[in-house]
Parts: structure tokens; C-alpha cells; sequence
């Protein structure tokens, strides 16, 4: 994480390597909120493509939440390129990381 501001107005960037490669991310926080976040994403190597990302908290009760997300861009051919893009991969990895660092309370 090279940045992470996470109030309303504030903003986030971070840096993921892969493969001897980096690849850049940021956006800002439009509205945070304990049962919802709304932001921005933008992969920096296609600075004109931003989603607007809404991330919504569900109390499950007995110290567990569902989380619920949105992205929304601006239009179909958008959509499929960040899919194709292989960014699935990535939300995947990333989700299975947040599961671990919870499961092991480094978080």
C-alpha cells in the first residue's frame, strides 16, 4: 500500500508486482461509511478507465459480514476489456489474501 487515506475526500493507491512487473492503482474515497464505501478505481496503465465501485457491509452477526460490491464503468467495451484484462484474477488473490490476514488476525 502506497497510500491509504480511508475517510470521505480521501484517496488510496497501491502498487501490486507481479512477475517482476508493477502495476499501479488508485482511486478516492467518494463516501465512507461503516455499512458502505463508495470509490473510485483506476488501473494506472489505463488512466481514462475509472469504475465507480460500491462496496456495501452486511452484519452477519456473531462477529462476521458479508460484503457486497458494484463496479460500474462507462460502458459494455470497457467492461469486457478490464475482464479480459485479467483483473478477476487479481480481485480473486486479493480477496483470498484479506480471508487469510483475517483468519490469522493480522488485521
Amino acid at each position: 500500500m502506497v497510500e491509504w487515506d480511508a475517510r470521505s475526500g480521501g484517496s488510496w493507491r497501491f502498487v501490486s508486482t507481479r512477475s517482476g512487473e508493477e502495476y499501479g492503482f488508485r482511486g478516492c474515497f467518494h463516501e465512507v461509511r461503516p455499512d458502505r464505501i463508495v470509490q473510485t478505481f483506476t488501473f494506472e496503465g489505463q488512466p481514462d478507465g475509472v469504475a465507480l465501485e460500491t462496496l456495501w457491509f452486511e452484519d452477519l452477526g456473531n462477529g462476521r459480514s458479508r460484503l457486497r460490491a458494484q463496479s460500474l464503468v462507462d460502458s459494455f467495451e470497457s467492461r469486457d476489456a478490464w475482464l479480459a484484462s485479467g483483473m478477476e484474477v487479481g480481485v480473486n488473490e486479493g480477496y483470498a489474501k484479506l480471508e487469510e490476514m483475517l483468519a490469522d488476525g493480522s488485521v
